[in-house]
C-alpha cells in the first residue's frame, strides 16, 4: 500500500487533522442547532437539518418504513458512498456524538474493563433488528440513531437546563448590591440571548428523563472508552459494513511485532495489535496506533486491501435478532391508534401526514420540538401508544400553534411533517376547540369573559359569542356573552386553551377531532 503521508509527517498530522476535523464538525453542528429558531421570519435560512439529511441510517429505514424515496437520500447516499472508499471517517472524523464520547472519555482516567468478549457484535444485531421492523412499516431507529439521539437530548433536556442555569446564574448576580454588577449581568444577558439563549425559555416534559438517559449514555466512557461507538450505535454498524473494502486502510508493515503498544488508543477496539485477526470495519481512521507505534510500521493510505478479520455474527444471531424486529411490529402496535380510539388529546402539528403513515417516517429527533415559536410541541409518553414515544404532540396549555407559523414543517427530516406554504397553513386544521360550559364563567357562573374570542386568529372568528340574560346568585339579570365554537373556522391552534383564565382544567380545550389529515377522526361523519 501507497503511504499518504511520509512517515516523519504522518505520525501526528493525521491526528491534529482528525482533532480539528471533529472542532469543526462540532462546532457546525452546535451552530446549526442554535440556528433551530425563529429569528423573526417565517424562514429559518440555514440547512439546520444538514446533519439529519445525511445520515444513511434515518434515511435507509424512513425509505423502507414509509415505501417512499426522500430528497434528503442524494446526501445521505453521497455519506454512504464516501464510506465504501475512505472507511469510517463518519465516525473518527465528522460525528459529533462520538466527539462528545472522545471529550467525556479523555476525562475519565480509570475504567472498568468489564466487557464480554464479541460485545461488538451486539450493534449489529441492533441493526438487523432496526432493518427488520422498518421493512414491516415500523419506525424506531430515530430513538437509537446517534444523530436524532443527540439532538432530542440537547433540544429537550440539555439545552433547556443550561439556559435556565445560565439565567438564574445572571438574575441572582444582578441581585447582589454590588455597584456595576446589575448592569454587567443584564448586558451578558443580552448579549447571550442574541446568540445561544432564546427569547423564551424551553420546558418540556420528561426532559429529566432525556436528560438522565444521555448523562448515561456518555457514562458509559466509565466502563469503556467510545463504549456507545464501539458496541450499541447501530449508524457505526452501517457505516462499519459498508467500510470493509475501503480504499483508505490502515496497513502493518513486517516489522510490526505485536508489542501492544497500540492498544490502549485505538478508540475503536479493532484489535490493532495483531495484523491477522484486525476488523477494519472497526476502525475509525483515528490514526492513534500510528502515533503510538514505538517501530513506526503502521500507515494509512489509498491502495491495495489488506486481509481483514472475517465478520462473524453468527447466523442463528442475526435470525434472532431479525425474528425480534418483526416480532416489535405488532407488540408496539397493540395500543389504540385509530381514530375514535386514540388519545384525543394526540394534536399533531399542522401539515403532519395521517397517522400511520406519520408514524411511518417520524424519526423522534426533535427538531419541530426544538423551533416551535411558543413551545406548545411536546414529547409524546403514551398519547400515541409505544410506536409513537417522544414524537411531537401539541399540548395547548402549555403552547398554541401560531397562526401563521410553518417552521416544523421545515425542519422535519423525513416529511412526517410536510413543508406548508404560508398561505397553505390557515386551511389547515389540526383539531376543534370544545367547550366546558360547566367550567366556562359566562355559561357556569354570569361571570362576563370573551377572552376566547379575543384572541381567536382566524380572520372571520371561530369563537362566536351570543348576548344572553342570565341571573346571577343574587337573582339580579346579567348580561353576558356566551361563547360557541364555529365547527368549519376552527383550526384547532389552542390559542383560546392556552389564554382561557380558568386555572387547572381549562373552560375551552381542544381535541383532534376535526383534523384534516383524516377522514375518520371528524365531529361529523
Amino acid at each position: 500500500m501507497e503511504n499518504a503521508l511520509a512517515p516523519e509527517s504522518g505520525k501526528t498530522v493525521i491526528r491534529k487533522a482528525r482533532l480539528a476535523s471533529q472542532a469543526l464538525f462540532l462546532l457546525l453542528f452546535l451552530w446549526l442547532f442554535l440556528q433551530t429558531e425563529s429569528k423573526g421570519a417565517d424562514q429559518l435560512g440555514y440547512p439546520v437539518k444538514f446533519f439529519l439529511d445525511a445520515d444513511p441510517l434515518l434515511v435507509l429505514t424512513a425509505i423502507l418504513s414509509s415505501r417512499s424515496f426522500l430528497p434528503s437520500m442524494l446526501l445521505a447516499g453521497a455519506v454512504a458512498l464516501a464510506t465504501v472508499f475512505m472507511g469510517r471517517f463518519f465516525c473518527g472524523w465528522v460525528c459529533p456524538l462520538g466527539t462528545l464520547h472522545n471529550l467525556t472519555g479523555s476525562v475519565v482516567r480509570k475504567r472498568r474493563r468489564t466487557v464480554p468478549k464479541g460485545s461488538f457484535r451486539l450493534k449489529y444485531l441492533l441493526l438487523v433488528f432496526l432493518l427488520a421492523s422498518s421493512a414491516f412499516t415500523l419506525q424506531i431507529t430515530g430513538i437509537f440513531d446517534p444523530l436524532s439521539l443527540l439532538i432530542r437530548s440537547l433540544s429537550l433536556s440539555v439545552y433547556p437546563a443550561f439556559q435556565y442555569g445560565v439565567t438564574s446564574f445572571l438574575d441572582a448576580l444582578s441581585r447582589w448590591p454590588v455597584p456595576g454588577l446589575a448592569p454587567a449581568a443584564d448586558w451578558l444577558l443580552d448579549i447571550l440571548h442574541k446568540g445561544v439563549l432564546s427569547l423564551r425559555q424551553p420546558l418540556f416534559n420528561q426532559g429529566f428523563l432525556l436528560g438522565l438517559l444521555f448523562l448515561g449514555i456518555l457514562a458509559l466512557n466509565w466502563v469503556e472508552r467510545r463504549y456507545w461507538c464501539r458496541y450499541l450505535c447501530p449508524l457505526g454498524a452501517l457505516l462499519g459494513i459498508l467500510s470493509r473494502r475501503s480504499l483508505l486502510s490502515r496497513s502493518v508493515s513486517e516489522g510490526c511485532d505485536s508489542c501492544g503498544a497500540c492498544v490502549p488508543g485505538c478508540e475503536g477496539g479493532c484489535f490493532p495489535q495483531s495484523p491477522d485477526k484486525w476488523r477494519k470495519a472497526e476502525c475509525y481512521l483515528c490514526g492513534n496506533c500510528d502515533d503510538a507505534c514505538p517501530k513506526n510500521v503502521v500507515s494509512f493510505g489509498f491502495g491495495r486491501n489488506p486481509a481483514a478479520q472475517a465478520l462473524d455474527l453468527g447466523r442463528r444471531r442475526v435470525i434472532a435478532a431479525a425474528a425480534a424486529g418483526v416480532a416489535a411490529v405488532p407488540l408496539l402496535r397493540i395500543g389504540p391508534t385509530r381514530a375514535g380510539q386514540a388519545d384525543p388529546r394526540l394534536i399533531r402539528p399542522p401539515g403532519s401526514l395521517e397517522e400511520r403513515e406519520f408514524l411511518r417516517r417520524c424519526v423522534k429527533c426533535g427538531e419541530c420540538m426544538k423551533v416551535c415559536i411558543t413551545g406548545g410541541l411536546q414529547p409524546a409518553l403514551t398519547e400515541a401508544a409505544p410506536e409513537g414515544i417522544w414524537s411531537p404532540v401539541l399540548v395547548p396549555r402549555v403552547g398554541y400553534c401560531e397562526y401563521r407559523c410553518t417552521l416544523c414543517g421545515q425542519v422535519c427530516p423525513t416529511g412526517a411533517i410536510r413543508s406548508l406554504k404560508p398561505a397553505e397553513k390557515p386551511d389547515v386544521k389540526i383539531g376543534l376547540a370544545m367547550i366546558d360550559p360547566g367550567r366556562c364563567l359566562p355559561w357556569a357562573h354570569a361571570v362576563p369573559c370573551i377572552v376566547c374570542e379575543e384572541v381567536c386568529p382566524t380572520p372571520k372568528k371561530a369563537v362566536l359569542l351570543e348576548e344572553v340574560v342570565v341571573k346571577d346568585r343574587d337573582g339580579r339579570p346579567v348580561t353576558v356573552k356566551q361563547p360557541r365554537v364555529d365547527l368549519d373556522r376552527c383550526i384547532g391552534c389552542g390559542i383560546c386553551e392556552n389564554r382561557c383564565p380558568v386555572l387547572g382544567k381549562p373552560a375551552i380545550y381542544v381535541l383532534s377531532v376535526g383534523e384534516s389529515r383524516s377522514r375518520e377522526n371528524q365531529l361529523l361523519l
